[in-house]
């Protein structure tokens, strides 16, 4: 345990002023039951799902902060993806990169779960949204569909061996888009320098007000919490102590520094097997959505290979690192999307999900 959880603990404690745990269960909720509220969510499609349950996989792909921020239209054998930009993180991402990203991370999944489950179809992006027109076909099996429940970041130390070659052509095949390029670093000297902008990139984040009064904001300290809201960045989904939501915030206040940070992302870092870093061919919304896309293969691929990922995208969201960064994977003209770090370890709890209602208009 180091000093932050111990300190987080400490609060936890003060918190519950001698209720016990029913009491404390009362503030925080049960892990159990959200257990079983993850499950729900994640449970297996039916062999003929009907178009709810292809939608319920498409909101298990990733997205930045979990804001989810997606909509689902319904339309005669086609389904749309359209941003919802009432959950836009204006301070982390001011461009909607991130946000245009999540939409092309969920189309992947919903055009993966129909074309497995016998809605073949077409997936175009237009404009700002995405579209998939599907007819009834043959069932496909695909070991990236049935990754889609297992998906999930795991924010935590891994091993630091090697993969073997065979698990990275995997990711590299799995991740193969036009328009995308996917650089992987897995020799310490590049790792340790997109190590250092990570850092560079959490220490330039974690001074600034405006991003960490976000951040504060889409944190959810709790099962309780992260239930009722259905979003957001729960924290045992990322190693931390589950508090109550005021004790939470107070410890994030005073305890939650850029020291301490770096030191975690350093480690982290320096126990994965390499980085994957993704990097689209234009700074266009379907660019973006395209990139999301082939992350979300990658993603799934960790997955059904029984590995673990989690995003580091420090140096591609504070804009200055950019270029360091781009220089290092060798492609100094283009932008970089999005970093990930890849390796074996364990797995954290799923973070939370809105219900599919809540997303389809």
């Amino acid at each position: 345990m180091n000093r932050r959880n111990l300190l987080l603990g400490a609060g936890a404690l003060a918190a519950a002023g001698g209720a016990g745990l029913a009491g404390w269960s009362a503030v925080v909720g049960s892990t159990a039951d959200y257990d079983r509220y993850s499950a729900r969510l994640r449970a297996a499609a039916p062999a003929d799902p009907a178009l709810v349950d292809l939608i319920r996989y498409a909101t298990l792909a990733a997205n930045g902060h979990n804001t989810q921020p997606w909509r689902f239209r319904i339309a005669d054998a086609a389904i749309d993806i359209l941003p919802d930009l009432s959950r836009r993180t204006p301070v982390v991402d001011p461009d909607d990169h991130h946000l245009f990203v999540s939409l092309g991370c969920a189309a992947e999944n919903l055009r993966m779960a129909a074309t497995a489950t016998g809605r073949p179809g077409t997936l175009s992006l237009e404009g700002t949204a995405a579209r998939y027109e599907f007819d009834r076909g043959p069932a496909r099996a695909d070991p990236l569909f049935d990754a889609i429940p297992l998906r999930r970041c795991s924010r935590t130390l891994y091993d630091g061996r090697p993969l073997y070659s065979r698990d990275l052509e995997t990711l590299e095949r799995a991740a193969n888009t036009p328009g995308v390029r996917l650089i992987l670093l897995t020799d310490r000297p590049r790792i340790n320098q997109a190590r250092d902008l990570v850092v560079a990139g959490n220490e330039a984040q974690m001074t600034d007000p405006a991003f960490m009064a976000e951040l504060k904001r889409w944190l959810r300290f709790n099962p309780r919490d992260a239930m009722r809201t259905g979003d957001g960045l729960y924290s045992a989904a990322s190693g931390s102590p589950v508090l109550p939501a005021g004790a939470g915030g107070f410890a994030f206040d005073r305890f939650f520094g850029a020291a301490a940070e770096n030191e975690r992302y350093a480690r982290q870092i320096d126990s994965s097997s390499g980085l994957a870093v993704f990097l689209a061919e234009g700074a266009d919304p379907a660019h973006w959505m395209t990139v999301g896309r082939a992350c979300q293969r990658f993603m799934l691929a960790v997955a059904a290979l029984d590995l673990r990922c989690a995003f580091v995208n420090q140096p591609v969201e504070v804009a200055g690192l950019r270029p360091a960064l781009a220089a290092l994977v060798g492609e100094a003209s283009l932008r970089p999307d999005l970093v990930l770090r890849f390796g074996r370890g364990p797995v954290l709890p799923f973070s939370p999900r809105r219900s599919v209602a809540s997303v389809i208009v």
